[in-house]
Order: structure tokens, then sequence, then C-alpha cells
């Protein structure tokens, strides 16, 4: 499985585990909420889908009576996707890990997402990985920088700075996360808090939900294919 078929799966069981949905509610959470998957193809969303109720993580549901009539009515019935016993148990494993693969570019917003449903300790595993990561990286840039800057012109090196600065006010806001968790504080504190904590995560990648988003409602039907 490679690892963006991977965080996909996580984020759907995640978002099934809030409540059962349909494609599209699905589809319009990974595509609003979860910002990492801003660019992703709804093609991959069924598949995935496919999957995970062949692997016994999820079922398919289609029993309201407003589905009868649509059925009565010609018109394909939508399908509900549903957690079950099994799948909320694979994705709690999911949640406990706290490798790599927990904080690299790809996988960290998704993780992020759900640290509401992820334990403590766990956090600030996750947390302290990705804090050291982008710092060997902020490293390792300041030193390229040093070396090369006599050799760019002005738009290059401003560029560079630009790359350098987004990483350093991401290590910002890391530390101001890493310091809550020890502090046992809850995020979701004053408006002021709130606001001074979205400033410094301008240009962190995916972004990053606040708890208690949810999309509009919307009257498109949704079929399953």
């Amino acid at each position: 499985m490679s690892r963006r078929s991977g965080i996909l799966e996580f984020a759907v069981l995640g978002l099934l585990r809030e409540s059962p949905m349909h494609g599209y509610e699905l589809r319009k959470r990974l595509n609003t909420s979860l910002g990492v998957f801003r660019a992703f193809s709804y093609g991959t969303l069924y598949p995935c889908l496919k999957t995970l109720v062949a692997n016994g993580w999820l079922i398919e549901e289609t029993g309201s009576a407003a589905e009868a009539t649509a059925a009565l009515a010609g018109r394909r019935a939508k399908i509900v996707y549903r957690l079950t016993a099994e799948g909320k148990e694979h994705f709690e494993q999911l949640l406990s890990q706290t490798g790599p693969d927990a904080y690299e570019d790809e996988t960290f917003a998704a993780r992020f997402a759900f640290f509401g449903q992820t334990s403590r300790d766990v956090r600030m595993r996750v947390l302290e990985g990705r804090r050291s990561r982008l710092e060997e990286r902020l490293e390792k840039m300041r030193a390229s920088l040093a070396r090369t800057r006599e050799r760019l012109d002005d738009y290059t090196l401003e560029l560079q700075r630009h790359g350098m600065e987004s990483v350093e006010r991401e290590v910002r806001w890391l530390n101001e996360l890493i310091e809550s968790e020890r502090a046992g504080r809850d995020l979701r504190g004053s408006d002021s808090e709130r606001s001074a904590r979205q400033d410094t995560t301008h240009g962190t990648p995916g972004g990053l939900p606040r708890s208690g988003d949810h999309p509009g409602p919307d009257t498109p039907d949704d079929t399953a294919t």
C-alpha cells in the first residue's frame, strides 16, 4: 500500500468513527475539512471504500424509507458507510503509531486532524517527531544557503528565505503545541488564543482543520459506483 492510499484509508476511518456517512459527505469532508486532500482524485475514494469493506472495517447500508422510495422510482439508493467494531479497533491501532509515517509531510496534517481522538502521550511523540524532522530540515537549509548564497540571484535567494521562514514558523507553532501538551492545557482556549495560534500556522502543510469544522448542508445526490 502506498503512503498516499494509506493516509486516505486512515482519514476515511477517522471520519466514519464520528458518524456514518454516504460517499458524497465523505468526499466533502475530505476536501473541505481535511485540507491535505484538497487535490485528491475523487476516483480514488470509492476503490478505497470497497477495500475497507472487503477488509471488514466498514459495512454498506441502504435501509432508509427515502432510499426505498428512490429505488422504486428507478434511482440508485445512496449507500451509507458505517464503521464496524473491527474497523474501530484498526483505526485505534493506527492512531497509536508514532513512527516517521506519523509526522512526514504527506501524513502529519491528517494525523493532526484526529488529535482529538488521540491519547496525550501519542500526541506528544508525534509532535516531537515532527519538530525534530523540521529542525533537521532547517539546519540543512541554512547550511545550503550559506554555501550557495553568493551564487544565487536575488529572486532565488528570496525564495530560499521564504522556504526557511515557513519551516521556522511551523517549528514555533509546534513548540507552542508541545508546551500546551506538557502543561495539560486544552487547545480550545479563548477566541484570542485561537486567533494567535491560527496566525502561526500559515504555511503549515495541509491547512489543518479546527475542532468542530463541518461542511455546510448540500443537496446533490450521491450514488455508489
